[in-house]
């Protein structure tokens, strides 16, 4: 059944030439198949942005992304998770970052705005385009997960990441750990290998390191042990507690509060090196608590 829990845009950006609107649209499709096709979103939650929309997409300028942040910050609740995608070519000039739009372009502090506006924190930002590495730090926050396709604004070479990490959503060959589903984490892993493999296999420079950013320190990573990693380690494309409960919204509810709670272990997990030894150990102790109780109230359910 469809997570009712999952928002999800796409934003698709001006192409530029022929080749470039035919890859960008194969992209933007199958993204959105492999989201309400295989992961569980609801179509209605999947909002679409492109250069020459068709159907119930939306065209991506300025002011058609303005209007669909009015639209998500009066719709989300504060423990919805929303997936934001940008997918197109992006620009760094003047030390200001932006992604290429229909029209006016809009800046990287224009989207920081847009999402600090909205309720919900749980938030995984993966912008795909050129010059994307600048959108890390101004977007990092606390419950946020930033991926960028390159490590910052000078590598404007049109980016090769997409094609990948969009490739690893429910494919078995980014599962790392084995478990039936790709993390986030999993998901910047097999792009980010694959996307450097492509350029060693051609024996050129590699124009593009993408970077990973989770702890909200707003410094990316691309190796993410050296810094980040534990929140996207636990976000999931899919809805696992969906299918655990068989149907059953009230279960359904308690999966999903199950991965909250674990979700907050993760982030203080984090932070650690940030608080005092008996700080972390009274939250860490009142976190498991909860969750060793909610375990046992979904084991009682399901008698």
């Amino acid at each position: 059944p469809a997570d009712q829990n999952k928002f999800a845009v796409v934003i698709t950006g001006i192409s530029g030439e022929e080749s470039y609107t035919k890859k960008f649209a194969e992209w933007t499709n199958k993204l959105r198949e492999a989201l309400t096709g295989q992961l569980g979103f609801a179509e209605e939650k999947v909002f679409v942005l492109t250069e020459k929309p068709e159907g119930e997409e939306r065209r991506s300028t300025a002011e058609g992304v303005r209007q669909l942040f009015v639209e998500l910050k009066n719709s989300l609740k504060a423990d919805n998770q929303l997936f934001i995608f940008f997918i197109g070519h992006g620009s760094f000039v003047d030390k200001v970052a932006k992604f290429n739009l229909v029209g006016p372009d809009l800046a990287v502090n224009d989207y920081a705005v847009m999402l600090n506006a909205l309720p919900s924190k749980n938030i995984v930002v993966v912008n795909m385009a050129s010059a994307s590495g600048e959108f890390v730090k101004p977007l990092a926050g606390e419950g946020r997960v930033i991926i960028t396709a390159t490590r910052s604004g000078m590598e404007q070479n049109a980016t090769r990441f997409p094609e990948f990490f969009i490739g690893a959503l429910g494919n078995p060959e980014a599962d790392a750990d084995k478990n039936g589903r790709v993390s986030v984490f999993e998901a910047f892993e097999y792009a980010a290998k694959m996307t450097d493999n492509g350029f060693k296999q051609k024996g050129i420079l590699a124009t593009e390191h993408a970077l990973l950013e989770d702890n909200g320190d707003g410094k990316g990573h691309e190796k993410p042990e050296e810094g980040d990693g534990t929140l996207s380690k636990l976000i999931y494309f899919d809805s696992l507690p969906q299918q655990q409960a068989g149907g059953d919204p009230a279960l359904a509810k308690l999966y999903s509060e199950r991965m909250r709670l674990e979700g907050e272990i993760g982030r203080l997990k984090g932070r650690k090196a940030q608080m005092t030894e008996d700080d972390f150990d009274n939250e860490l102790e009142k976190l498991l608590v909860e969750l060793a109780t909610l375990n046992q109230t979904i084991k009682a359910s399901k008698k």
